[in-house]
C-alpha cells in the first residue's frame, strides 16, 4: 500500500521582470534557488542534512541554467555536500513535474523527505535558448510541423472561436484579480524577499502586474504572432500559418488574437516545496498543510500543442475518484488566454473557481518555477477560504499537459 506524500510548506521569490532592468536580473539563477532553499529550511526548521533529494524543474539548461542547477543550488546554499540534486525539463510543466516526482518517491517508500520546485531567470537567457522544438530534426518536422507556441495558441482561439474581445477580457480579469490579491496580502505567506550581497532586500514583491489594465487599453496592442505566422519558412516553403492549415485543413485563416497583454509575462523567479512522508513529519515535529492526492500527465496533438491540460485534468480526477465539482479551486496556467478559456469550456468549470488571484498573464510565468508557485498560490487560498481541494494544471511545449490534485490535511 502506498504512503501519502505531505506538503509541509513552500516558499517562492517574487517574480522579477524578465529584463536587464528587472529586480532579479543581477542574481545568478543558482543563487535565486539557493535563497529559496535556505528560506524553506529556515521556515520549516528541517535539518538540511536530512533532505534526501532536491528535484528542480528548469526550461533552459543553457548558459547560467546549465549543468544540473538543482545540485549547483544546493552547493551555493552551503548545504551539506551529501544532499543531492537533479534537474528535469517538461517545458512549462517542469516545476509541477518536479513536485510530482518528489511525491512519487515518497509514496513508493524510496524516500521520506524531498524538496521540489523550479527556477528560471528569463532575463538571463543566452545562446542556445529559443532553438526550434524539433531541434532541427527534419524527419520529425515532416511528421509534425511544430510551430511557435504563440501561433498554437492563436490556432486554438481560431478553432474555439475565442475572439480578441474574449481573450482580452480574460487578460483584464487576470490583472484585476492579481491587483486585488496583492492589495490584500494574499501572496505574502509564500514570498520571501531576495537579498543582495550587502544583505539588503533587492525585491520583495511581484514586479510584472499592471494594475488598471482594461479591455480598452489592451485593444491598442498589436497581435504578436501575425507577422511570424505569415513569413515563409525554408526548407518547407510554407509559413507557420500554412503549416497549421496543413494539419487542420478546416482552418482557412488563423485569427491572431494573442499579444503581450494577454499572454504570460516573461519574468525571473524560483520556488520550492518541502514534501515528506507522514512518518517523517511526525518524527520530526513537522506539521503538514496538504497532501498530494493524485497526479497525471497527458499528451495531445503537438502542432496545436497546448490542449493537453484538459485531458490531463480528467485523467487526474479519474485517478482520484473525483469529479470537476469536487475541486474547490483551480490553477490553470495562463500561458496564453485561450488555454484556460478552453479548459474551462471543455470541463465545464465555473470561472469563479479558476485563478481567483490572477495568473501568469498578470504575474508572469518563470517557466521552470511556475508549477511550484501555483501549488503555493492554491494552497494559500484554500487556507484563506477554508476550502479543501485544489487542482493545478499546465500546458507544455510539444503537446503535453500536467495536472495534480492536492487536499488540505
Amino acid at each position: 500500500m502506498t504512503r501519502e506524500a505531505w506538503i509541509i510548506d513552500g516558499v517562492r521569490t517574487p517574480r522579477g521582470k524578465g529584463k536587464p532592468t528587472g529586480g532579479l536580473h543581477e542574481f545568478h539563477p543558482q543563487e535565486l534557488l539557493a535563497q529559496v532553499l535556505l528560506a524553506l529550511g529556515e521556515r520549516s526548521g528541517i535539518d538540511p542534512a536530512l533532505v534526501e533529494d532536491v528535484v528542480m524543474g528548469n526550461g533552459d539548461h543553457n548558459g547560467d541554467h546549465a549543468n544540473d542547477i538543482a545540485r549547483m543550488a544546493v552547493l551555493a546554499a552551503g548545504w551539506p555536500i551529501d544532499v543531492p540534486g537533479v534537474t528535469l525539463n517538461r517545458f512549462c510543466g517542469s516545476g509541477q513535474q518536479a513536485v510530482m516526482f518528489a511525491a512519487m518517491g515518497i509514496q513508493s517508500g524510496w524516500q521520506d523527505v524531498v524538496i521540489a520546485g523550479g527556477v528560471e531567470s528569463m532575463s538571463r537567457y543566452g545562446a542556445g535558448f529559443g532553438a526550434p522544438l524539433d531541434a532541427g530534426n527534419a524527419k520529425l518536422r515532416d511528421r509534425y510541423p511544430l510551430v511557435p507556441q504563440g501561433i498554437s495558441a492563436d490556432l486554438i482561439a481560431t478553432l474555439e472561436k475565442f475572439d480578441r474581445q474574449a481573450v482580452d477580457a480574460f487578460a483584464a480579469r487576470s490583472q484585476r484579480l492579481a491587483a486585488a490579491a496583492i492589495a490584500d496580502g494574499r501572496f505574502d505567506r509564500s514570498i520571501v524577499g531576495v537579498r543582495g550581497a550587502d544583505g539588503q532586500v533587492a525585491l520583495d514583491h511581484d514586479e510584472h502586474p499592471r494594475p488598471g489594465t482594461t479591455v480598452e487599453s489592451l485593444s491598442a496592442l498589436p497581435p504578436s504572432f501575425a507577422r511570424a505566422g505569415a513569413k515563409i519558412r525554408e526548407p518547407e516553403g510554407l509559413s507557420y500559418d500554412q503549416m497549421c492549415a496543413k494539419v487542420y485543413p478546416g482552418v482557412d485563416e488563423i485569427d491572431h488574437v494573442h499579444h503581450a497583454g494577454n499572454s504570460s509575462g516573461v519574468v525571473d523567479g524560483a520556488g520550492a516545496l518541502l514534501l515528506s512522508s507522514p512518518e517523517f513529519a511526525k518524527a520530526h515535529g513537522l506539521k503538514p498543510r496538504a497532501r498530494i492526492v493524485a497526479g497525471a500527465v497527458a499528451g495531445a496533438e503537438p502542432v496545436i500543442m497546448l490542449t493537453a491540460p484538459g485531458p490531463a485534468s480528467r485523467k487526474c480526477l479519474d485517478k482520484a475518484g473525483m469529479t470537476v465539482g469536487d475541486v474547490d479551486l483551480w490553477e490553470i496556467n495562463e500561458a496564453f488566454a485561450a488555454i484556460p478559456l478552453k479548459v474551462m469550456r471543455d470541463l465545464a468549470i465555473d470561472e469563479d473557481r479558476v485563478n481567483v488571484n490572477g495568473g501568469a498573464i498578470a504575474l508572469g510565468h518563470p517557466i521552470g518555477a511556475t508549477g511550484a508557485m501555483l501549488f503555493q498560490t492554491v494552497l494559500d487560498e484554500l487556507e484563506r477560504r477554508d476550502k479543501t481541494v485544489g487542482l493545478v494544471t499546465m500546458c507544455t511545449g510539444g503537446g503535453m499537459g500536467t495536472a495534480t490534485i492536492i487536499e488540505r490535511v
